[in-house]
C-alpha cells in the first residue's frame, strides 16, 4: 500500500460534510488501496459537533483511514496537505444582500488561500464549494501565488449532474446514457446547461440531445430553469440546502482530477480561464468543459458556439466579472 495522503474539508461539521466523509474515507475519491489522514477544519463553536463526527469515522473502523485530525486552526489544518476540499463557508442570512455575503467569504477565502500558500504541499489540489464558488475559489487561488493557479477548481459537477439527470428522465434511460452536458459559468443561477454537445444512448445507438428529446421549447426552457433552480428548489421542498448530491458531486470531480474523465468524455467544472478559446475574459473561475489526465485538466477547445449559447455564455461571464470586482475591491 502508498503511503498515506492528507485531505482536509473544512466546515467539516456541516451537513455536507456529513455526507462526503464517508465517501472519502472508504475509498470512493482517491482510490481503494489509498491510505488516508483526514484533517477537519470547523469554526471554534463547532468543535464539540466535531468530536462526534470524528467518533463516528472511527466507529466505521474503516480500513483505509489511519487518522482523524479534527481542528479549528488554519495552521494545523493546511499542513502537507495532498488535497483541500473548501466546504465551510458564510451562508447567505435572511435580507442579507448578496455583496454582503461576498465581502464576508472573501475574508474567509483569502485567509484559507494564504494557509494553502504558507502550510501545503505546492502540489495540492483545491476544490471550492462554498458560496460564491467560482470567486471565493479566485480570491483563494490569488491568496496563494506559490501554488499554480490550475491547482484550484470550483464545483459545477453537481449542475452537470443535474443537468444529465434531467436529460435521462426525459428521454427514460439511465443517466450513465448521458455524456457531455456542459455547464458554463457560474455556479449561479446564471449558469448556462447546454446540451448542444450531448449525447444520449438510446437502444444502444448514441444519438444527439436534441433529436433524442424532441422537444426543443423544453431543453431552451424549462431544462435550463430546472438545472438553474434546482438547488433553491430542493431548499424549498427540505429546508435544508442539497447534502447528499453534492457531495456526491464533489466526489466526483476530485476522483476525475485524480484517476482522469473516461475516454472519450468530458465534464464541467470551475477553471481558471486564461487563453480560454472561447471569447471568456481571462482571470475568472469560469465552469468549461475539460477533460482530465495525469491530475491535470485541459478545456475542450472547438466545440460550435450558437447565437443562443453566445449570450447565455456572456451573461454569466457578466456576473463574474462584477463579482471578482468586487472581490477585488474588498481585499484592498
Amino acid at each position: 500500500m502508498s503511503d498515506p495522503i492528507r485531505v482536509l474539508v473544512t466546515g467539516a461539521a456541516g451537513q455536507i460534510a456529513y455526507s462526503l466523509l464517508y465517501n472519502i474515507a472508504k475509498g470512493d475519491v482517491f482510490g481503494k488501496d489509498q491510505p488516508l489522514v483526514l484533517v477537519l477544519l470547523d469554526i471554534t463553536p463547532m468543535l464539540p459537533v466535531l468530536d462526534g463526527v470524528v467518533m463516528e469515522l472511527q466507529d466505521c473502523a474503516l480500513p483505509l483511514l489511519r487518522e482523524v485530525i479534527p481542528t479549528d486552526k488554519e495552521e494545523v489544518a493546511f499542513k502537507d496537505l495532498d488535497a483541500a476540499i473548501l466546504v465551510g463557508s458564510m451562508p447567505r442570512k435572511e435580507g442579507m444582500e448578496r455583496k454582503d455575503l461576498l465581502k464576508a467569504n472573501v475574508k474567509i477565502f483569502k485567509s484559507q488561500g494564504a494557509a494553502l500558500d504558507k502550510y501545503a504541499k505546492k502540489t495540492v489540489k483545491v476544490l471550492v464549494v462554498g458560496n460564491p464558488a467560482n470567486t471565493n475559489c479566485l480570491i483563494a487561488s490569488k491568496s496563494a501565488p506559490s501554488i499554480p493557479k490550475e491547482n484550484f477548481s470550483c464545483l459545477t459537477r453537481l449542475d452537470h449532474n443535474r443537468a444529465r439527470s434531467q436529460l435521462a428522465i426525459r428521454v427514460g434511460v439511465p443517466a450513465d446514457n448521458v455524456k457531455d452536458v456542459i455547464i458554463w459559468g457560474n455556479h449561479s443561477s446564471t449558469q448556462y446547461p447546454d446540451v448542444h454537445h450531448a449525447k444520449v444512448k438510446v437502444q444502444g445507438k448514441e444519438i444527439g440531445a436534441y433529436e433524442a428529446v424532441k422537444d426543443d421549447g423544453w431543453l431552451k426552457g424549462d431544462f435550463i430553469s430546472t438545472v438553474q433552480q434546482r438547488g433553491a428548489a430542493v431548499i424549498k421542498a427540505r429546508k435544508l440546502s442539497s447534502a447528499m448530491s453534492a457531495a456526491k458531486a464533489i466526489s466526483d470531480h476530485m476522483r476525475d482530477i485524480w484517476f482522469g474523465t473516461p475516454e472519450g468524455e468530458f465534464i464541467s467544472m470551475g477553471v481558471i480561464s486564461d487563453g480560454n478559446s472561447y471569447g471568456i475574459p481571462s482571470d475568472l473561475i469560469y465552469s468549461f468543459p475539460v477533460v482530465i489526465k495525469n491530475k491535470t485538466w485541459t478545456i475542450v477547445d472547438g466545440l460550435a458556439i450558437n447565437d443562443f449559447s453566445r449570450g447565455k455564455m456572456d451573461a454569466t461571464a457578466k456576473e463574474l466579472v462584477e463579482e471578482r470586482d468586487s472581490a477585488l475591491e474588498f481585499i484592498a
